[in-house]
């Protein structure tokens, strides 16, 4: 970095510590994190009407796999790349990449161009959520960080309920090609404010990149994804590829973290693992947020549509109180951390709250009312809204600045793991004890009236006769509603990790972001050093 660097980034900083233009940069972080966040969703309630137009239904599932799997595969890659060569021309090139595949999706006349395009949506995607993050660590002191750590949670929480309600809304309206259309305005303006108002210092020309370590992470990811997608579902448990490909799986993992010992620049730092606070962190956000959060609301839609007889739309939109939920308690939990520099005590009380709402939702049945059903959702978005933020600022917080992009994207990519595993398994237990249930309380007459039980839609169950039609009912009342009983044990480790993680003060300001010294190493969090490791820029 130049000797005027400095002297040109206090010009743009105003007395709090962050740029004077920071609100239209914090807009467009914002906006890519939230395009991102959405396409992860917002093809579910188009995917029937693309389907047959493309005429692919048996390439459906990779609408959304081919999504998810690019975006989980770049997350750690731009991380570790972003700090090496700074984050802004990796999050202009992932809005870049995201822009170009929505143009392909777009465009597709047929299914593989339309997977084509979503894999390369993912590319861009996985990389605006970690480099934005990023970014706002350069921009902001972790105090003054909190505050704004908030509204990116919530994020999360509206895109699941508004990407299937946007989705649904084009296709009924002006077509399922504007889910990904809409893309281009909204990127476009992302891309215009970071290119122009986006001042980040540059870092190494060039690095060594870790090519055995980046294939063995797309083997291991890939088999990770697929074994929990396909298992179950398109093939049995038990089916050889599903059982080869698990064993892949898992050696391309243990062969992963065994190349990274040996890289020049890994993907996956193992130096990372030495800190507590990342390793408890990332370990609550796996097992609370990515187990819990995305198994309960990618089941309750089709709970409330099954059993309650809503619309899709409908049933998302009674996902709309986890969102006020997390704002509710987000937004003062971030002033707090502000003022008071400290954070564990909202995981703890977040992981609480989640804890209750599961242990409520599971004592659902046919009788409970919509209003009692939106406040336990209510009470599992104010449990995600002081959990989710304030682990990610704690894992920035215990590494220099240098470090920051890679912690993050670390912490990111096992929470997205953990989705995947946990929604898979929900979806496999849902399923074995639906189809248990319908066994037990159908007649031989009333499962040939039934039909297939594996093409039940909300509409063919409500039109059946009343008596079969409450049987599928309870059917479905018993075989989802205990299962959100079993992640309470889940929520209950959370708990206990939550009541170990290490507390290092957030720092006011920018004076640790280039601290080298021994005290600053992550993991350190001694009463020398309460302050020594904070990662507030480049």
């Amino acid at each position: 970095m130049s000797d005027s660097t400095p002297a040109v980034e206090a010009e743009e900083h105003s007395s709090s510590g962050t740029p004077r233009n920071f609100g239209l940069i914090f807009a467009a972080l914002m906006a890519a994190m939230l395009l991102s966040s959405l396409d992860q969703t917002i093809v579910s309630t188009a995917l029937p009407t693309i389907v047959g137009e493309l005429h692919g239904v048996e390439h459906m599932a990779w609408v959304t796999t081919a999504y998810i799997l690019a975006a989980t595969i770049a997350m750690p890659v731009y991380g570790r790349l972003g700090d090496l060569i700074g984050h802004k021309s990796l999050f202009l090139g992932g809005i870049g990449v995201f822009l170009v595949g929505s143009v392909v999706a777009g465009a597709a006349q047929d299914m593989t161009w339309l997977i084509i395009g979503r894999a390369v949506q993912g590319l861009g995607g996985g990389g605006l959520m970690i480099t934005s993050q990023a970014i706002i660590a350069d921009l902001v002191p972790p105090r003054q960080r909190a505050k704004y750590m908030a509204p990116i949670g919530a994020v999360f929480g509206l895109a699941a309920v508004a990407g299937p309600l946007l989705g649904g809304w084009f296709t009924d309206s002006i077509g399922w090609r504007w889910s990904f259309w809409i893309n281009l305005p909204v990127g476009a303006l992302a891309l215009v404010v970071g290119a122009f108002a986006l001042r980040l210092p540059r870092r190494a020309a060039e690095v060594a990149f870790d090519y055995l370590g980046f294939a063995l992470m797309v083997a291991a990811v890939t088999c990770t994804v697929l074994v929990t997608t396909w298992g179950g579902t398109e093939y049995a448990w038990s089916d050889p590829l599903i059982i080869g490909m698990a064993v892949g799986g898992l050696l391309a993992w243990a062969v992963l973290f065994l190349s990274q010992s040996r890289a020049t620049e890994p993907i996956i730092p193992l130096w990372l693992f030495r800190s507590r606070i990342f390793n408890i962190a990332t370990l609550i956000g796996l097992l609370v947020v990515g187990i819990g959060m995305f198994a309960i609301i990618g089941y309750l839609p089709t709970y409330l549509q099954m059993v309650y007889g809503l619309s899709a739309t409908e049933s998302g939109l009674l996902l709309i109180p986890m969102v006020v939920g997390m704002m509710a308690t987000a937004l003062p939990s971030g002033r707090l951390m502000s003022s008071t520099g400290r954070y564990k005590i909202f995981p703890i009380a977040g992981t609480v709250c989640v804890s209750i709402a599961a242990l409520l939702m599971s004592t659902l049945d046919t009788e409970t009312s919509l209003v009692l059903v939106c406040v336990y959702v209510f009470l599992l978005g104010a449990g995600l809204g002081m959990t989710m933020q304030p682990l990610v600022l704690a894992v920035q917080n215990d590494f220099p600045g240098s470090d920051v992009g890679t912690a993050t994207s670390a912490n990111n990519f096992f929470r997205e793991i953990g989705s995947t595993l946990g929604t898979a398994a929900v979806g496999s237990l849902f399923t074995h004890r639906l189809i248990d249930q319908l066994g037990d309380r159908l007649s031989a007459d009333a499962t040939r009236t039934v039909g297939d039980t594996q093409s039940l839609t909300p509409a063919l169950v409500h039109s059946l006769p009343d008596k079969i039609q409450d049987a599928v009912v309870l059917a479905y009342q018993h075989a989802l509603t205990p299962v959100f009983g079993y992640l309470v044990p889940v929520f209950a480790l959370g708990l206990v990790l939550a009541f170990f993680l290490p507390e290092k003060k957030l720092a006011d300001d920018h004076d640790h972001d280039h601290d080298t010294t021994p005290a600053a190493q992550p993991g350190e969090t001694g009463p020398d050093n309460a302050d020594a490791s904070v990662p507030t820029g480049n």
